[in-house]
């Protein structure tokens, strides 16, 4: 299954794990938990479809708790998160210091959980037969700071004087985060004529409605637009590599792939259904990656991310709670 990232939150899932649950829906088919309560979690767009899966199919048979996700970027979750607005926050890069102080000022204590892999893709116009390989030099040419170049051929000169229209994540977003990073070698250094955006959606619609257009974001919004868009393969040395899943998870397409976060509270955890909930996200991280079409952990990584949830649950002092303590 893929969901479309809205500009709101998922509360009508909540809708229809009621009908679910009515109709004797889930996949076992057992009756509701009988938990109750809210859970609500931000942040980014790119780990958004991965966390309102988990979230539609928790609720399945757990109606009694209303699982609200948004998607207002990595940077504007941790500021909800540290003001303690949320009781998690989906991250596509690691915490930033002076976010983890915001926290730490606030009394708001946290873990990282690794739940998926990514491969930030470059895309441009199905009209573009010419740039099918870029290499990571061109694409700093083409995204740093102090970047001219408004045309095609100033890429390459074998490529025609097309100009560039460039469309890309906003600059709360932990995509534009880390692609800056790796591409120009300082996080946020990036040109700012182009056209940003939280929501993906709109890179997909200006790429795909100017001929000269390029942009980037995750993987799975260029599988889920791949007819109306190309993904270019990237060469960082070793040859051209196409973005999937397979070299997503090998290492070999550098250095644009990346691990996916969640980042739940520590005192949300020791709430009955925020527990729940993220003990079955855990419990069936690979259905839900392959189920919104993102690359699932390998062995060891899964083994890592059962590991770190449940130091997490013996600090929030969560193991064995009862459905009777769930905070009002």
């Amino acid at each position: 299954m893929r969901l479309a990232k809205p500009s709101i939150t998922i509360s009508a899932l909540a809708l229809t794990a009621l009908a679910l649950a009515a109709c004797g829906g889930g996949s076992s088919g057992s009756s509701d938990s009988g938990l109750s309560g809210q859970v609500a979690i931000d942040g980014s767009s790119t780990v958004f479809p991965l966390t309102a899966l988990a979230a539609e199919d928790f609720q399945v048979e757990n109606s009694g708790v209303q699982v609200k996700v948004g998607s207002s970027g990595t940077g504007g979750g941790f500021e909800k998160f540290c003001r303690g607005e949320t009781d998690a926050n989906d991250a596509s890069r690691p915490i930033k210091d002076e976010e983890a102080a915001a926290c730490a000022a606030a009394g708001i204590t946290y873990g990282a959980l690794t739940v998926a892999v990514d491969a930030i893709t470059v895309v441009v116009n199905k009209e573009n037969t010419w740039a099918t390989c870029l290499t990571t030099d061109q694409l700093a040419a083409i995204w740093s700071p102090d970047s001219v170049v408004g045309s095609w051929n100033e890429v390459d000169p074998s490529f025609p004087a097309e100009p560039i229209k460039l469309f890309g994540p906003g600059t709360d977003s932990g995509t534009f985060d880390y692609f800056t990073d790796v591409v120009n070698g300082e996080e946020g250094a990036s040109r700012t004529d182009f056209t940003p955006s939280e929501d993906d959606n709109v890179i997909v619609q200006g790429v795909s409605g100017s001929k000269g257009g390029l942009g980037y974001f995750g993987f799975t919004y260029y599988e889920e637009n791949a007819d109306s868009l190309n993904a270019v393969q990237i060469d960082s040395g070793s040859g051209c590599v196409s973005p999937s899943a397979a070299t997503a998870q090998d290492g070999t397409y550098t250095p644009l792939s990346r691990p996916l976060f969640v980042y739940p509270s520590v005192d949300a955890l020791a709430r009955p259904e925020v527990a729940a909930f993220f003990q079955f996200y855990v419990d069936n991280d690979a259905s839900i990656a392959e189920g919104a079409q993102y690359v699932p952990l390998n062995d060891s990584q899964r083994q890592q991310l059962e590991q770190d949830f449940d130091a997490l649950l013996s600090k929030a002092g969560a193991v064995g709670a009862s459905p009777s303590a769930a905070s009002q």
